[in-house]
């Protein structure tokens, strides 16, 4: 059945589907995983980094994007889409500050992605964005914002979230049993959950999680392989000392 409306992005099926649109969701979950953590005086973004090839330079294969000096994107799906979206993103918000005189809102930056998003699901002549993104960043009242955008162009507003990747469910439910509101006080606490979930998908441990935390005033902070890797042994140490707290218990 899906073959015979699959064809042209603005025909629906008769059961309401459009097919190109789901097809693009699939680039979603085939590719690597990203998280958002949203604290109350940081947002993190953590991304799973691939194995990349013996010779190749790691540093031009990046997953989270300036948008603004105080936007930052993390990407789950198809990295060429990614960049022309990130590019679009950045025109519009300079435009922004260039007519308003004013830095634009993390929401105006969301829905403008979504609505370019939008825009290609509904016109012949080209395809869907194959990919998800979480946008961060701290609006000028100092409030900090995570949103999640989809192929289809709905955007929403979340604490914390995961996508791309077959796992993402897994991942997201992490989040939604671990997140609380004493972690989310605690910068270093936000830091380690999203290790937490990421080691949930990242067989390798450190050298395969890319993180990235911005904290009010646009101030960002790049973690290095080193960082990560204090962080994931901590996280580990956490682990090791629950697990022996039964069986000293029981003893």
């Amino acid at each position: 059945m899906a073959s015979s409306y699959d064809r042209a992005i603005t025909v629906f099926s008769p059961d309401g589907h459009l097919f190109q649109v789901e097809y693009a969701l699939e680039a979603v979950r085939k590719g690597s995983t990203a998280v958002g953590i949203r604290g109350k005086g940081i947002v993190v973004l953590g991304v799973e980094k691939r194995s990349a090839a013996k010779l190749q330079d790691t540093r031009t294969v990046r997953k989270i994007c300036v948008v603004d000096e105080h936007i930052l994107m993390a990407f789950a799906g198809l990295t060429a889409d990614a960049r022309v979206l990130v590019n679009k993103a950045r025109v519009e918000s300079q435009s922004h500050r260039l007519s308003i005189e004013d830095a634009p809102t993390i929401e105006y930056i969301t829905r403008f992605i979504a609505q370019t998003k939008q825009r290609y699901t509904q016109s012949n002549g080209r395809r869907p964005f194959g990919i998800s993104t979480l946008i961060v960043g701290f609006d000028e009242d100092g409030s900090p914002r995570l949103f999640q955008t989809d192929p289809s162009g709905t955007y929403s507003a979340w604490k914390a979230n995961a996508i791309g990747g077959p796992r993402a469910k897994t991942v997201r439910e992490f989040l939604e049993k671990h997140y609380t509101d004493e972690i989310a006080a605690d910068d270093q606490e936000c830091l380690k959950l999203a290790v937490k979930s990421l080691l949930e998908v990242v067989q390798s441990g450190s050298k395969n999680i890319e993180l990235t935390a911005m904290r009010p005033g646009g101030v960002v902070q790049n973690l290095t392989p080193e960082e990560v890797g204090e962080l994931v042994e901590a996280v580990e140490a956490e682990k090791q000392a629950e697990a022996e707290k039964p069986a000293s218990s029981s003893g």
